[in-house]
């Protein structure tokens, strides 16, 4: 006991030393989340979720399991479709594009349903008699660790509680401790917004089961269950019929178990309840202790690859919700480097590779977390951005692991999306409309004007490439190359030539939730700028696939012969870069899709060095629709600004992406206003989408580093805010990582790069190489890296009326070197 006393105290010193300094890598706060949902703290392992609200008296731990979804297997597919297609387009090119949709509402909108839900398992609940008045309260989350803390102090007690979510042992773990022993007594239960039965096995074990709800009429086939066992130290253990009651004990542990009787997104055959008890009897023998050293070591193995560090101030030792509130009129660069660091916890705690039979799922638009049986957008897949955006951190920050549950979901969506392309739009391939969900549906979700979009698939399988140009693995390729082949087979049939342009286009098709301001509620077309741009993508990178793996060179021409048939970007009369084949833009539309962007941004279509006329555009586009817009388009937006190598407008981005949300925002069910940040760093839509958050991290990593545009650029979008700084563990494109990177006054001051593939290395920096001492062959493309192989775009069609107002980008210092496999090279500059 003695010794369990001094740990307990040197545990309780540190956490408040900590809470007195500034804390780089937690999140804290001195007052619990209440009744907030996005106040609480989210722990996962990608399966299992909570969100951990730190309330003294009545504490609340939100669960999720990330196969509980409403309905079950089924197809939505509308095979009136194919006789009405033909019409559809001739209405199209006869510039009748309100009676096409007509048409197509009738024909191609679905009449079976618009996807299913991802729902919550329930609450694990945690009474505390007496605790309502607490002194020196703290929770933190500390995301160097992946544990959620709660300390507060009770008539001289010192009360802590320590929530984690355990990948290698698969249950969510609570620690109950005391500093006094005898001390510690509580109620807890299980409930849940879905149909349940609950009961208590024993006196320590309590049990919920229930089955997923109907939803657009398909029946809840999502059978679950939740599993919790209490273990005290010391004390009496009492039970009721749905409760376990521990009175005068002098710790507790509370392992939690979640199951459901989904095996894939066709096969519901599994036993939920022998699955969660499989997790939960192991766990339950084992210590806190134990569990929490392998969750730390299986955690740390993903978050400790990347380390950024921009600087601190005195802003840091306050709590963040406070940070949120003064962030955009004070200094605080570390709240920047917290936040990105907070991306890439939410991407591991979300999204887990599959292993040991547990199968990975894809992050939802929430993530993991979800609390509402009918969420914002059925918190599903939504396709034309939300679910790309939340990957775009995964091979840059290295956590290229966490890709797979999206690499798995594309190859599923390749198969069921076979019969969507033959019955609908008689084609062969695959295709996925703009949504998607558990069950693998590719059929349109929505009304017509949003799910008239057949691009899924093409933007989906841009991250198949997007993986392999970084790690360079053949055998990964062919793994994924029937899917990448299927979604290109797909266009070749689908493209037909337009009548009045003589190209081929995507017909119909639309610019994703959007529409000319001189129709404003007919979005359906043909040949629509970031249309093109994604076939464009899917047709290249299927030719470089297939001509790195050595096959199907007959196929390779058919895709190179409908490539050079494609529309070209072209710039508009307003200086922009179109976002329709037709010049219709118009510079007062503040829309927050600006899909034609695409080209911009995660593609490298667009370059200040190839492009630049179409470059220059794309900048005048983005000034055109301002800064002002939801929580994921400004993510999206820091990544533009990026590319566009103006670091303080993507700075300016941050900040308004830092911006703490109205009550109005935090408690709307949805809209379109502005967005920002909840207290808990939870991206605000609003509502909350965890894409802004895998944005905005993805995008402050593209401004320290980019090797989209045949080279490794070296701060490429450094802000002025910014002026000395670290980073280490960003990965490159060709199979390259920058060990570390160190910059002074806006300049590289030295950089270690590995290569894990060998071939030529070439970087782009704003100041000289010290060469002395630094064996290499600079400016000589030798033993050339494949990866480096520019993009060719067509001219562009620039009207005489262009106002391109960007001036030219600064070409900054290019050297090239070869480098061996496994080998790094340090590079001190000038």
């Amino acid at each position: 006991m003695k010794n369990f006393r001094k740990t307990l105290f040197l545990c309780l010193l540190a956490a408040a030393v900590q809470a007195q300094q500034p804390t780089s890598l937690k999140l804290w706060y001195n007052q619990p989340a209440g009744k907030i949902w996005t106040s609480a703290l989210p722990v996962g392992n990608g399966r299992l979720g909570a969100m951990v609200y730190g309330n003294p008296e009545q504490e609340l731990i939100k669960l999720n399991e990330a196969t509980v979804w409403s309905g079950g297997p089924n197809r939505n597919d509308n095979p009136d479709a194919l006789a009405a297609l033909p019409e559809i387009r001739r209405l199209i090119f006869a510039g009748k594009q309100a009676e096409a949709q007509k048409l197509a509402a009738a024909n191609i909108e679905t009449k079976k349903n618009n996807g299913m839900k991802y729902q919550p398992v329930g609450n694990l609940q945690l009474s505390f008699p007496g605790h309502q008045s607490v002194t020196n309260y703290y929770r933190e989350l500390d995301i160097e660790k992946a544990i959620a803390t709660t300390m507060y102090t009770v008539d001289g007690v010192r009360y802590t509680r320590q929530v984690i979510a355990s990948a290698p042992d698969q249950v969510i773990a609570v620690r109950l401790t005391a500093d006094k022993p005898g001390k510690l007594s509580f109620t807890t239960f299980l409930n849940s917004p879905q149909k349940v039965q609950r009961s208590v096995e024993g006196t320590t074990k309590l049990v919920m089961t229930g089955t997923t709800s109907d939803h657009e009429g398909v029946k809840g086939q999502v059978n679950f269950s939740a599993h919790v066992r209490v273990v005290p130290e010391g004390g009496q253990t009492t039970k009721t019929d749905t409760s376990v009651v521990i009175s005068g004990a002098n710790a507790a542990t509370l392992y939690v178990s979640m199951a459901t009787n989904v095996v894939d997104y066709k096969t519901l055959t599994a036993d939920p309840q022998t699955r969660a008890d499989s997790y939960l009897t192991p766990a339950a023998k084992r210590s806190f202790n134990a569990i929490l050293a392998a969750h730390v070591s299986a955690y740390q193995r993903y978050f400790k690859r990347v380390n950024l560090d921009l600087g601190t101030s005195d802003a840091a030792k306050l709590p963040t919700d406070e940070r949120i509130r003064q962030f955009a009129s004070g200094n605080d660069p570390q709240l920047v480097s917290l936040y990105f660091q907070f991306g890439r916890y939410l991407l591991i705690s979300a999204s887990q590779p599959s292993r040991n039979g547990v199968v990975g799922q894809v992050a939802t638009l929430q993530g993991l977390w979800n609390d509402r049986m009918d969420p914002p957008w059925d918190s599903k897949y939504t396709i034309n951005i939300n679910t790309e955006m939340n990957y775009w951190p995964a091979e840059v920050t290295n956590l290229t692991e966490l890709h797979e549950p999206l690499v798995q979901m594309v190859k599923d969506l390749s198969q069921t999306g076979q019969e969507t392309a033959r019955v609908m739009y008689g084609a062969s391939g695959w295709l996925a409309h703009h949504n998607t969900d558990l069950w693998r549906i590719t059929g349109p979700v929505d009304p017509i004007y949003y799910s008239m979009w057949p691009m899924g698939g093409a933007w989906l399988s841009q991250h198949l490439w997007e993986k392999y140009q970084y790690s360079g693995d053949k055998a990964y390729l062919k793994s994924v190359y029937p899917a990448m082949k299927g979604a290109a087979q797909f266009f070749v049939d689908y493209l037909v030539e337009d009548p009045n342009h003589h190209y081929l286009v995507v017909c119909p098709g639309m610019s994703p939730e959007n529409a000319p301001s001189t129709r404003p509620d007919v979005s359906i077309d043909a040949g629509v700028t970031m249309d093109n741009q994604l076939v464009f993508d899917i047709f290249t990178n299927t030719i470089r696939a297939a001509q790195a793996l050595g096959t199907d060179a007959d196929f390779v021409k058919i895709v190179a012969s409908k490539l050079a048939q494609l529309p070209p970007m072209q710039v508009g009369k307003h200086g922009q870069l179109q976002e329709w084949i037709d010049d219709l833009d118009s510079p007062d539309d503040k829309h927050r899709h600006i899909s034609h962007l695409y080209g911009l941004y995660p593609s490298a279509q667009l370059s200040a060095y190839r492009t630049p006329q179409l470059f220059r555009a794309a900048r005048n586009t983005l000034e055109q629709r301002g800064d002002a817009s939801t929580g994921w388009s400004m993510g999206w937006k820091v990544n533009w600004w990026a590319r566009l190598l103006d670091g303080n407008r993507a700075y300016r981005l941050i900040t308004n992406q830092l911006s703490p949300v109205s009550e109005g925002g935090r408690n709307r069910p949805g809209g379109t206003g502005v967005g920002g940040t909840y207290n808990n760093l939870f991206d605000a839509h609003p509502p909350f989408q965890i894409d802004g958050n895998f944005g905005c991290t993805a995008g402050i990593a593209e401004m320290l580093m980019q090797s989209h545009d045949e080279a490794i650029h070296l701060l490429p979008a450094l802000p002025d805010r910014w002026p000395t700084g670290r980073i280490g563990g960003l990965r490159a494109r060709g199979g390259f990582e920058i060990v570390s990177m160190d910059w002074k006054e806006g300049k590289v001051a030295s950089v270690t790069i590995k290569s894990t593939l060998g071939g030529n290395c070439r970087i782009r920096v704003p100041n000289e190489l010290q060469a002395k001492g630094f064996k290499t062959v600079l400016n000589a493309a030798t033993n050339a890296n494949p990866f480096y192989q520019p993009v060719v775009v067509k001219d562009p069609i620039v009207s005489p009326q262009a106002q391109l107002i960007m001036a030219k980008p600064r070409i900054g210092q290019v050297y090239d070197f070869a480098t061996q496999p496994g080998k790094s090279y340090t590079l001190i500059m000038k």
